[in-house]
């Protein structure tokens, strides 16, 4: 794994129809050694943090099986139409003065549409305005034009995860499809923004499935990969999951690292099933993490924990 490790970075690039196995049979230690070698060189020691704020909540119409969110499910989600330009202005504040590099507003349904996609625009006119942060979004299946005008507004990057494989994408969800979600990262790269794009694992896929996730991030040259492990949540279909166990992860994130060796791999969702939360991912190749928390100041207290454990190791935020 590390002479792969090397021809990576020598320029070799892990394609489609390749024999993948090895990343399923070879020794954990050397393959997330090797993917440490791969981020550090074209990654280098910078960490980059980003930081979410549920911009509108539940009711979603999409049966997402992971989702506390969706209308399908009987869960204790919260249900709240589209915040308050303040709320959203003073957590953005909060989150450029702790340090952190990338703010989104995140937000439920299948796409935000009409008076509430307005009042998103205007609140990232603000924030442009009034904070030193990049901006993101998260708002589903949204068209060209409304892309374009989010990044008039100068929202930098779009996040819109495939979630899984091709192959298991109908196992999670019927309302959409998975060739809808490729056509929105498509609008995205072709507005030239940066795309974010990942997916969870331990929703009951196979270890092909995971590999065919990162070949296909690979094949749409996504820039930033959110790896999130399930955390089941009490009401959805897949409430009775076992969680997945930390080598599974590291053996993930490691193995997305080799073949999307430029991306941004970004920890999310279940990093409390990992040593020290997550500081072992950084040593298997991840390169960048969702830190804070949504809707409270209580994310003061993460953001700095996150980046005091990153300091320890040597890393730059």
């Amino acid at each position: 794994m590390l002479k792969l490790a090397q021809e990576i970075i020598n320029g070799r690039r892990i394609k489609r129809g390749d024999d993948l196995n090895i990343f399923l049979t070879c020794d954990l230690g050397e393959l997330c050694e090797g993917a440490d070698r791969i981020r550090e060189y074209f990654i280098g020691d910078h960490v980059d943090l980003c930081s979410i704020i549920n911009g509108r909540s539940g009711r979603c119409p999409e049966d997402c099986k992971y989702c506390a969110q969706s209308a399908h499910h009987h869960t204790d989600c919260e249900v709240y139409d589209f915040l308050p330009e303040e709320q959203i202005l003073e957590l953005c504040k909060l989150n450029a003065k702790e340090g952190v590099h990338r703010f989104s507003i995140v937000t439920s349904g299948k796409a935000l549409t009409g008076e509430e996609f307005e009042q998103a625009c205007h609140a990232y006119e603000t924030m442009r305005r009034e904070c030193d942060i990049d901006l993101c979004a998260s708002m589903g299946f949204l068209s060209a034009e409304q892309l374009h005008r989010l990044h008039e507004l100068g929202v930098t990057s779009y996040h819109h995860n495939i979630e899984t494989s091709r192959r298991n994408f109908p196992n999670i969800c019927s309302t959409h499809t998975y060739d809808q979600k490729i056509e929105t990262l498509k609008l995205v790269k072709a507005e030239g923004m940066c795309a974010c794009s990942g997916g969870i694992i331990g929703m009951g896929e196979t270890w092909e499935d995971r590999l065919d996730m990162a070949i296909s991030l690979s094949e749409l040259g996504i820039d930033s990969i959110p790896l999130n492990a399930l955390m089941p949540i009490k009401g959805t279909p897949l409430e009775n999951l076992e969680r997945i166990s930390q080598d599974d992860i590291l053996r993930t994130v490691a193995f997305f690292r080799y073949i999307n060796p430029e991306a941004n791999i970004r920890l999310g969702a279940g990093r409390a099933l990992l040593e020290n939360d997550g500081e072992i991912a950084f040593r298997a190749g991840a390169s960048a993490t969702i830190t804070g928390n949504m809707l409270t100041t209580a994310a003061c207290a993460t953001i700095r924990s996150d980046i005091e454990m990153l300091h320890s190791m040597g890393r730059k935020v």
